[in-house]
């Protein structure tokens, strides 16, 4: 993760199976993660079964919200890419029975690689 994209509130992709072993006691037995990404203490990880974003609260950051979004329940999304002068990217989500999307700034090198992942999870 870039120190740049870090001071900008840009999520950036992080080691996938590091974040495999500190989510074990939380996933399921045949869940696996795809990709991470990482903002400061706070993740958007892309398993086989659900995207989960995770809150690290608190200066110490013992308190934790785990907000799961099973793929069947994503009813559309937008990746929008970073321009010239542009230095992040976006990505929203609408989870079926929401009107708001859940928004997620990341670098702008994570785009193509989320909209992967997603289009892999609900269409491949």
């Amino acid at each position: 993760m870039g120190l740049f994209d870090t001071l900008m509130g840009n999520a950036s992709e992080t080691d996938a199976a590091e974040i495999q072993e500190e989510l074990a006691p939380v996933m399921a037995d045949s869940e696996q993660v795809i990709a991470a990404f990482k903002l400061i203490r706070d993740l958007s990880v892309f398993t086989t079964k659900r995207l989960i974003l995770i809150d690290k609260q608190g200066l110490t950051g013992r308190k934790v919200n785990y907000h799961s979004i099973p793929y069947r329940a994503i009813t559309q999304f937008i990746v929008e890419t970073a321009g010239h002068f542009d230095t992040d990217s976006e990505l929203k989500i609408w989870v079926s029975g929401q009107d708001v999307p859940v928004e997620i700034e990341m670098s702008k090198n994570s785009a193509q690689k989320v909209q992967k992942t997603l289009a892999d999870q609900l269409f491949g």
